[in-house]
Parts: C-alpha cells; sequence; structure tokens
C-alpha cells in the first residue's frame, strides 16, 4: 500500500481500529479467500484494534461478536490491545470507528501512527461542533508537517449493509480520495468476486453522501412506523435526494455523485433494508418509542441521529433549504409529533419539481 514496505510485493499491513460490524467486515474481506481471484496470495496482513479491552479480548478468544452474528474472524486477523502493537507497523489504517467517536480515538492512537500510513475511513457521519467529515476529523488530529509529503487519506463508501457483505453477498462500494493514485490502491485491495469498488476523486460528495443519507433513513423509518405507505415513502427518497445534492452542491461536491453508488444507491438500501440502524431507529420513533429509550437498548451506534444536528447546521452554514432534515430534527430534539411533521412537510406550499 505505500513505499515504506520493506518488500513492496509483500502483503500490505492493515490496521483496522473499531471492531464493530464494518470494521469485522472489513477485516474479513481483506483475509478470507477469495475463488474469484487469481492468485492465492493473501490480500493482507491484518491487525484489529478496540478501544474496549474487554470487548476486544473477547473478540480474540471466540472469533465472533454479538455485534455481528454469525460472522467469524478470520485465524489470520490478529487482534491487538496494545496501541502501538496495533498500529506501529502499519502501512495502511482503516479507520471503522463511529463518527462521534472518531476524535477521542485517534487523538489517543496518534503517537503509534506511523508518518508513512495511508489512512482510510469507512465512517459515515458529521462530527457536531466542529462539522467535520470523518477525513477531516483524522486529518485534524494528525495535523501531519504541511512541508511533509502528503499522507494519503480517502474513505470506502456505498450501500453496505454488513450482514450481507458478511456473507458475501454480491455489493457494490466507492473508494473516494484527492490524493492520486490512492483510490485505486484501494480499489485493488478491496475488490473480491462478489464486490465491485469503483473510484470517485470526489471525496467531499462520497462522504458527504454517506452521512446526509442516515437522516433521510430516520425520516423513512418513520414513514414505515406510522404506516404511511410505499407512496410516501418514494417520494421522500426522491425529495431526500433532492435535499442533499443541493446541499452538496452548495459545499462544492460533484452533483453526479450524489446520483451514483455512493448516493442513490446507499440511501436507496439504507432506507428499505430493515436491518439499516437509521431507519430501524425512525420505525421505532414512528411507533411511538422515545428515542431515548431506543437508543439505550441498541446494540450500534445510530450514527443518523448526532449526524442530524450537523447536516441542519450545513444547510443553515449554505443556506440550503432542506425540510426534511429539518423536520427529522424536529421530531429528534425538538418534541415535534412525527405524524405532525409529515402533515407540516406535505402542508408546504406548492412549487416546481427542483432537484439539485
Amino acid at each position: 500500500m505505500t513505499d515504506a514496505r520493506a518488500n513492496p510485493s509483500d502483503p500490505p499491513r492493515v490496521s483496522v481500529l473499531g471492531i464493530g460490524q464494518m470494521g469485522l467486515v472489513c477485516a474479513g474481506i481483506l483475509t478470507q479467500s477469495d475463488p474469484g481471484r487469481p492468485d492465492a496470495a493473501p490480500r493482507a496482513r491484518v491487525t484489529m484494534w478496540g478501544h474496549c479491552e474487554s470487548e476486544a479480548g473477547d473478540l480474540a478468544q471466540t472469533r465472533g461478536s454479538a455485534r455481528l452474528p454469525g460472522f467469524s474472524l478470520p485465524d489470520p486477523v490478529r487482534v491487538r490491545m496494545d496501541d502501538a502493537q496495533a498500529l506501529g507497523e502499519a502501512d495502511l489504517i482503516v479507520s471503522a470507528i463511529p463518527v462521534q467517536f472518531i476524535r477521542e480515538a485517534w487523538t489517543r492512537v496518534r503517537p503509534h501512527v506511523p508518518r508513512s500510513a495511508a489512512v482510510l475511513s469507512v465512517a459515515k457521519g458529521i462530527e457536531t461542533g466542529t462539522l467535520l467529515r470523518p477525513t477531516q476529523v483524522i486529518a485534524d488530529v494528525l495535523d501531519d508537517d504541511p512541508d511533509a509529503k502528503p499522507r494519503p487519506l480517502g474513505c470506502l463508501s456505498g450501500p453496505t449493509i454488513a450482514t450481507e457483505l458478511a456473507q458475501c453477498l454480491p455489493a457494490t462500494m466507492v473508494a473516494a480520495s484527492d490524493h492520486p493514485g490512492f483510490s485505486e490502491r484501494v480499489q485493488d485491495l478491496f475488490t473480491t468476486s462478489w464486490l465491485r469498488v469503483y473510484t470517485n476523486p470526489d471525496l467531499i460528495g462520497v462522504e458527504l453522501a454517506g452521512a446526509t443519507k442516515n437522516v433521510i433513513a430516520i425520516a423513512a423509518g418513520i414513514i414505515d412506523g406510522l404506516s404511511a405507505g410505499h407512496n410516501a415513502k418514494s417520494a421522500l427518497l426522491a425529495r431526500g435526494l433532492a435535499e442533499i445534492a443541493r446541499l452538496g452542491s452548495a459545499m462544492g461536491a460533484r452533483t453526479d455523485t450524489f446520483f451514483g453508488v455512493a448516493g442513490a444507491g446507499d440511501l436507496a438500501t439504507t432506507c428499505f433494508s430493515p436491518e439499516g440502524r437509521n431507519r430501524s431507529c425512525g420505525e421505532a420513533l414512528g411507533k411511538g418509542t422515545p428515542l431515548a429509550d431506543y437508543l439505550a437498548e441498541s446494540l450500534w451506534v445510530v450514527e443518523g441521529v448526532e449526524t442530524t444536528r450537523g447536516v441542519l447546521a450545513l444547510a443553515e452554514r449554505y443556506k440550503v433549504d432542506m425540510p426534511i432534515t429539518r423536520a427529522v430534527h424536529a421530531v429528534l430534539f425538538e418534541g415535534l409529533d412525527p405524524v405532525r411533521a409529515i402533515t407540516m412537510l406535505m402542508s408546504r406550499e406548492p412549487r416546481d419539481e427542483r432537484v439539485g
């Protein structure tokens, strides 16, 4: 992955930060045998790191996790609790940490991050307070010497329900970076006979698409919880995508990014899959479950909840009209009844349809 390896022909050393669903899936993709690959050589030498020592210890012993039932961590993957051992020799670091915890985790491991290591984020969200995307948060923490050679930094995103990836069901993803050649290296590393990886130079757009779709997915779940029907849900996706594209355009992203795999593709998956965390959260809200109760019982971080704050703040900063996002924010944090939220959206002044 980088020129720091003693022998460039050796498989890259990859450290995966985070032992949640996407961290486990990434470790699996990089080390499981793939009959469709022409060579039998291992794709990477993988080490996993988790901030919780007890959970990481259980994973090391049992090779399984309650976060991803049925998944077995491949034998070659090493699980390390020691920061230096986990990161000290990494050629590539995959950051699979929920967005609101990225800064804390990377601040902790920063002393052990090799200057030559590239960084790939698979998180989807916006950091509240700073309104930074995941790769921006990581870059802010690392604070590399501006006079040094730029560190390759990018993201891997798309319609990726972890339980389906764990079963090696057909899927697509997008590798995005503004560092020359890095997306292509990620593409080569993660592509399998069942996972097709595209490249895209629009890092802003790909990361923003992954964050904003979580907000729309909460709204889609609310519609499911209220049994409002497929017509309403399809309209929500179309108008939600328009909101996303408007914000992206205002922030300098390419509009076509939002109508590709990382945009419309990811939005559709997370809004329709019964396993989508954000959709499931919205469904519970639509059925009357208080947000605090739902989050307290969830095994997973529901990224869209806090990201809603960040996306609305970005909309206000860039003066972009995002009525669905505003309605979701009102339901989550202002006590607005979900039925009333839909009524408000349906009662908006009639206008021409506008996308982007």
